[in-house]
């Protein structure tokens, strides 16, 4: 099975690029099947890992930033792929 980790946050105005390249430095315990990093309008920064594993998995995921950095606490969602049709 494949499980998606979603992480998202949302850094003090004008230090997008500070979080974006905080997020790109951060290494996971284990590799993912697939990592892709995202930002949006806002300072915003999305992270998405793939993992090749149960729903309820024990799965590596970044930490929280440094308080200073982001106006609120970091969003997470778990996925799970769903048939087509």
């Amino acid at each position: 099975m494949t499980v998606a980790l979603m992480w998202e946050a949302r850094a003090v105005a004008g230090r997008g690029e500070e979080l974006l390249a905080w997020v790109r430095a951060q290494d996971l315990a284990v590799r993912p099947l697939r990592r892709e990093t995202f930002r949006a309008p806002q300072d915003r920064v999305l992270v998405i890992t793939w993992w090749d594993a149960p729903y309820d998995a024990d799965l590596p995921e970044l930490p929280e930033p440094d308080g200073e950095l982001v106006v609120r606490a970091v969003h997470r969602w778990r996925f799970e792929p769903v048939a087509e049709g």
